[in-house]
């Protein structure tokens, strides 16, 4: 069974979001990574591999679940087309864990 997300914690004014996954992960998302590498068609056009994109209100105002495989969030500047699938998201995490794994990530 693939992890999913079972409290998700982004506090007004903070600039990371904090995922406690299933699998007894604790995942740390700055906000800058999440929006810079917004999955959508209007961030990233239709090609791959997803790109970095600096810019955009970097307030995380929403987060929903979409089905039982994603979240979708929504920035303060009404940005709300990215689509985070839980596979996705758990390679944009930046714990220190991670970032040891995979030291060329980025952000």
């Amino acid at each position: 069974m693939k992890a999913v997300p079972l409290k998700i914690k982004a506090p007004h004014g903070a600039m990371v979001m904090n995922v406690e996954w299933s699998d007894g992960h604790l995942g740390v998302y700055p906000h800058d990574v999440l929006r810079g590498l917004c999955p959508c068609a209007m961030c990233q056009g239709h090609s791959r591999p997803i790109k970095f994109r600096s810019g955009g209100n970097l307030e995380l105002r929403e987060i929903n679940p979409v089905g039982n495989y994603a979240l979708a969030l929504t920035w303060g500047d009404g940005h709300a087309s990215g689509i985070y699938n839980f596979d996705y998201l758990r390679t944009l995490c930046r714990c220190e864990t991670c970032k040891a794994a995979a030291p060329d990530a980025g952000s």
